[in-house]
């Protein structure tokens, strides 16, 4: 180092910063694409927890209307 001047160690701090954050945006990249496999897997559940939901909710209303019914005829 001792052979740089200024503009060399001012030129290696600059590249050494750019390197930096082209790393960073890598990791934020890849961190993105996580997540947004994550969201897409949540949605997945949500949409099959809510097709459970409707089903449940039918089968309700159908022993619902069958206890009516048994009551109607006493």
């Amino acid at each position: 180092m001792a052979g740089l001047g200024l503009e060399g160690i001012t030129l290696a701090v600059i590249v050494g910063t750019l390197a930096a954050i082209v790393y960073s945006l890598r990791i934020l990249v890849l961190l993105e694409r996580r997540i947004s496999r994550m969201d897409e897997n949540i949605e997945r559940i949500t949409l099959r927890i809510a097709k459970e939901e409707e089903l449940i909710e039918k089968e309700e209303r159908k022993i619902e209307s069958m206890l009516r019914s048994k009551r109607k005829k006493r």
